[in-house]
C-alpha cells in the first residue's frame, strides 16, 4: 500500500510488517527448487494451518487473546475487526502462492512472487515515507518504486531462453502490476491480485509473442 497520508499509519510498524513480509521471498525461492506436486503439497498444509488460525480468533476469545498479543501489532485496522471477519495478509499470501502454483507453470510464479515480495515492500515503504504526489488511489512516489525494484525482479528471475522478448514480457506485467497495485486497496487485496495480474499477463504475453516456447525452466524440477 502507498498512500500519501503518511500520518496515518506508525512508519516503524510498517518497517516491522515488511521486513516480516520479505520473508516470503522463501516461497519462489524454495519452489523453484522442488517439484510442483511437492510445494503444493507444503503450501496447502500451511495455507490450511494459518487460515484456520486467523479465522478462528473471531470466534475464541482464547485464541484471539494469544493471536493479538503475538501478531497484534503487524495488523491493520480492518484486519482486526470482529464484524467483517477480514483474513490477514499473511494469509493472503500463502492463498495465492497456492492459487499461482496450481494455475501457472514455475516460472511465472517465481517471477510473480518475486515481485510481490519485493515491489510490494519498497512501494509501501518509499510510499509511506517519500509519497508527496497522488497518482491515481496511491503515490507516485510508491508506485514508481514499484515498477523499478519489479524490473530488478525481472532482470534477476530466471528464464527459459534468454531471449530479449522474455525480458520485456516480464516489465509489461511488471508496469500493469505496478497500476494494479496502486489501485488495489480495501476489498481488493494486493497480495492476491499482484502475482495473479502478473502470471496472467505474462502468460498471454509469451503466448502472443513467443508461442514456441514451452513454459518449463530446463534443469529444474517440474
Amino acid at each position: 500500500m502507498t498512500t500519501i497520508d503518511n500520518g496515518t499509519i506508525n512508519y516503524r510498524d510498517e518497517v516491522v510488517r515488511k521486513l516480516i513480509h520479505l520473508c516470503s521471498i522463501s516461497i519462489p525461492i524454495v519452489y523453484y527448487f522442488i517439484p510442483k506436486f511437492n510445494g503444493l503439497l507444503i503450501l496447502s498444509i500451511i495455507t490450511f494451518i494459518v487460515i484456520s488460525v486467523d479465522l478462528l480468533r473471531y470466534f475464541s476469545p482464547a485464541t484471539a487473546k494469544l493471536f493479538y498479543s503475538i501478531f497484534g501489532i503487524l495488523l491493520r485496522k480492518h484486519e482486526k475487526d470482529n464484524n467483517k471477519k477480514a483474513l490477514n495478509g499473511a494469509s493472503y499470501v500463502l492463498i495465492s502462492a497456492t492459487l499461482c502454483v496450481i494455475i501457472f507453470p514455475k516460472i511465472l510464479v517465481v517471477t510473480a512472487f518475486g515481485i510481490l515480495i519485493i515491489s510490494d515492500t519498497m512501494a509501501a515503504l518509499i510510499g509511506r515515507k517519500f509519497g508527496r504526489h497522488k497518482l491515481i488511489r496511491k503515490s507516485l512516489e510508491g508506485t514508481l518504486a514499484f515498477f523499478l525494484s519489479a524490473i530488478v525482479v525481472v532482470i534477476v528471475t530466471p528464464k527459459i531462453t534468454g531471449n530479449i522478448y522474455e525480458y520485456f514480457i516480464g516489465f509489461a506485467a511488471a508496469f500493469i502490476a505496478a497500476i494494479v497495485e496502486n489501485i488495489s486497496y480495501g476489498w481488493l487485496d494486493d497480495n492476491l491480485s499482484i502475482p495473479l495480474t502478473i502470471g496472467v499477463v505474462m502468460w498471454l504475453l509469451y503466448i502472443l509473442f513467443l508461442p514456441n516456447v514451452a513454459l518449463i525452466l530446463p534443469n529444474v524440477p517440474r
